[in-house]
């Protein structure tokens, strides 16, 4: 099994399994990062505490700090403006693995989308390019960013699946993920129900709603 795969196993526990759906809704806060920041493969999942990286559109070399500096389990939350380069590929993939990092997400552009996941490793982007980048920038680490529209601090509880992200913030994580819980188990309830014959309409109090 290789290391990103790993890494996604031992920080899973840290948002209890909820999609992020689920603690979106439990929440009650705007947690939600833009739609538009997206799987780079299909069937990733990222879970994990944040490193903030802030670096330049076009330039990848906070990146590679990055990639030196960050705690192992960490995800890497990087603004990159957007920028449709190709600031993480293959090689910094490896890289990452190889630090037990957990995974990238990136308000930018990454290539490599085949290769890194064969390498099972969890890159949320922006966009997908296979344009190149400089190398100019060293970046600046630990401070907040924006990301998806969201402000991330270094840890935050980061969640991407094939939903979208959500970034918990550190101090109310504990609170969502047990509202996670009971409505995890409530909906449980409410399927059960569904499976006796009971509408939706008649569970959610709907029946009269729309006149």
């Amino acid at each position: 099994m290789n290391d990103g795969v790993t890494n996604c196993e031992v920080t899973h526990d840290l948002a209890r399994g909820h999609s992020s759906a689920t603690l979106l809704e439990a929440s009650k806060l705007g947690i939600a990062l833009s739609p538009e920041l997206r799987s780079l493969w299909a069937g990733a999942r990222l879970c994990g505490p944040a490193f903030t990286v802030q670096g330049a559109g076009g330039d990848n070399l906070a990146l590679h700090h990055a990639v030196l500096q960050a705690p192992p389990g960490s995800v890497l939350v990087a603004d990159l403006g957007g920028a449709r380069f190709g600031h993480w590929g293959e090689v910094l993939t490896v890289a990452a693995q190889h630090r037990r990092l957990a995974g990238l997400l990136i308000d930018g552009g990454a290539r490599d989308a085949a290769e890194i996941e064969a390498l099972g490793f969890p890159v949320f982007s922006r966009n997908d390019s296979i344009l190149g980048t400089r190398k100019d920038f060293r970046g600046v680490f630990g401070r907040p960013v924006t990301v998806g529209g969201i402000t991330v601090r270094t840890g935050d509880l980061v969640v991407g699946d094939g939903d979208g992200v959500v970034a918990l913030p550190s101090a109310e994580a504990d609170r969502i993920l047990d509202r996670a819980d009971a409505r995890v188990a409530h909906e449980r309830e409410l399927m059960a129900r569904v499976r006796e014959g009971r509408s939706t309409l008649e569970l959610y109090d709907l029946e009269g709603a729309g006149r």
